[in-house]
């Protein structure tokens, strides 16, 4: 069964990579991803495999019925892009101005698609149901997980597997962990009130810059003196907006930044911390504040079985060369919602491109990946589900 499978990935890999620079060249926000849905469920009704639309917004579910009894396996691919302006000079570079998949999310959803049509074609082979979880609106919290778990797309569903083109590993690198795998990730804003005034009479004025920049330092030792250095936190401020004349004291400052933490007693920490910090500095300064904690997903955390099906699959996949267990990343993923309902597993699947020694990251304007990745992604996938059924 594993060579006809990868058989038949092997001999349509060039739809894969037709449809994964269709996505490319026509990417579409979160929340927003009208035609790219519309594209992948007539896609599903052409093969004449079950589909529902609007699955918890601009979900799409499809379902695949095995000729013999088993468990049912789901496998999750997220297809929305982010408001990046491409830069690469490609000929499926981004139609859409402003608009790019800069994450890998166009690679994801054409690995998923192929995957489906292969296992539709050998279904009476097959044991079980294997759900193919088309996702929206990852990039952006809420995210698309959530409200399509909502509307009822685990239901009934054993276990989830699902996996990232990472760009910044090596192509024919499977990259997996157990338990903790990718942070939660949270969002704070904080804006200070003082008195502005000339920027030759400071003593007349409460100064909100010199507040916000103490409370940007104070801040740092949340992390190394109130968490415990065993467990991994980051708290980092990304925008700090002020605008004025140059020799204008500023009356308010904006600030907003993010908490990423792997446990919920940290990530409670935090949040609370944070909030004594910004108190005690604006004290200090006489300003007044306002304190927002937006709570992102959740940590991505791996089980353990699933986790040993997703090694032993890719030992599987003659493309790959390496199957490492890696330290945990501080980035975030919607996926954490499914494995909080049901088994599962989340891995990355190395898409460096070819001849590229200094890949650009995720979320660049001169994002890449190669396209050989997703064939090593589709049967990785492939031989998780197929396997989940022993």
């Amino acid at each position: 069964m594993k060579e006809t499978l990868f058989n038949k990935l092997e001999s349509s890999f060039n739809e894969m990579v037709e449809i994964r620079r269709h996505f490319h060249q026509h990417p579409e926000l979160s929340f927003q991803e009208v035609q790219t849905a519309h594209y992948i469920k007539a896609y599903y009704e052409k093969l004449g495999v079950e589909v529902r639309g609007n699955v918890g917004g601009n979900g799409v579910v499809a379902k695949i019925y095995g000729g013999k009894p088993g468990k049912t396996i789901a496998l999750r691919a997220d297809f929305d892009a982010l408001p990046i302006q491409e830069e690469n000079d490609v000929p499926y570079k981004s139609l859409v101005p402003g608009v790019m998949h800069a994450c890998g999310h166009d690679g994801h959803t054409a690995t998923l698609l192929v995957l489906a049509k292969a296992l539709h074609e050998m279904r009476e082979e097959l044991s079980g149901t294997y759900v193919m979880i088309h996702q929206h609106a990852e990039e952006y919290a809420p995210g698309g997980a959530k409200a399509m778990i909502e509307d009822g797309c685990l239901d009934g569903v054993d276990f989830i597997y699902g996996t990232h083109l990472w760009a910044t590993v090596p192509t024919g690198t499977v990259h997996y962990r157990v338990g903790p795998f990718m942070a939660a990730a949270d969002r704070f804003e904080v804006t200070l009130q003082g008195k502005g005034g000339h920027g030759a009479q400071p003593h007349k004025t409460k100064d909100t810059i010199v507040a916000a920049s103490q409370f940007v330092m104070n801040l740092q030792q949340i992390v190394s003196r109130r968490i415990k250095p065993i467990d991994p936190a980051v708290v980092s401020v990304g925008s700090f907006v002020a605008e004025n004349a140059f020799n204008v004291i500023a009356d308010k400052v904006r600030l907003i930044g993010t908490a990423r933490t792997f446990s919920e007693e940290s990530r409670n920490l935090i949040e609370e911390e944070l909030e004594k910090v910004i108190k005690g500095t604006c004290y200090a300064n006489d300003c007044t504040y306002e304190f927002t904690y937006f709570r992102g997903y959740p940590a991505v955390v791996n089980h353990p079985a699933e986790t040993g099906i997703v090694v032993e699959s890719a030992g599987q996949v003659p493309d790959v060369e390496k199957v490492e267990e890696m330290e945990p990343d501080m980035a975030g993923e919607d996926f954490a919602y499914y494995l909080q309902h049901v088994k599962g597993s989340f891995f990355f699947t190395g898409a460096q491109p070819e001849g590229v020694s200094q890949p650009y990251p995720h979320h660049h304007p001169k994002f890449e990946i190669n396209e050989r990745a997703m064939l090593i992604a589709a049967k990785t996938l492939g031989m998780a589900a197929l396997n989940s059924q022993d």
